[in-house]
């Protein structure tokens, strides 16, 4: 779908990514390959090293958003924001796409899209 604007949620298991206008939304969801634990541990894995950004997770989830003209990107944790840097040293071209980062915990899919309407509603109302 060609599409302005894409609201991706993300955390370190699976993305969703919704791509809308004011009458239609389609949606896409990616699982990442690697497993990930949840652990208590500061340092993020059972053995105190952090556990390595999923560099193709990223790559896919960018691969997915890019028919669309400007971005919102949320999650929960620290996966957004790795996404984030991962877009800036990876993708360069396309970071000026993300109009957005905010944290959303779990929220259906249904308020994501509810919220990414909201969200750039207003952005949309700040352009020249």
């Amino acid at each position: 779908m060609q599409t302005q604007h894409a609201v991706a949620w993300l955390d370190h298991r699976e993305a969703k990514v919704f791509f809308f206008d004011r009458s239609a939304v389609e949606s896409l969801r990616l699982a990442t390959t690697l497993t990930h634990h949840q652990t208590h541990n500061k340092a993020g894995t059972i053995d105190g090293k952090r556990a390595p950004e999923n560099q193709s997770f990223y790559h896919d989830i960018v691969s997915i958003l890019q028919p669309a003209k400007e971005w919102l990107i949320v999650g929960p944790g620290s996966a957004k924001d790795e996404l984030v840097r991962h877009i800036r040293s990876h993708h360069s071209h396309l970071k000026d796409r993300i109009v957005g980062v905010e944290t959303a915990d779990h929220p259906t899919e249904a308020q994501i899209v509810a919220h990414a309407r909201t969200f750039f509603r207003a952005a949309d109302r700040m352009l020249p």
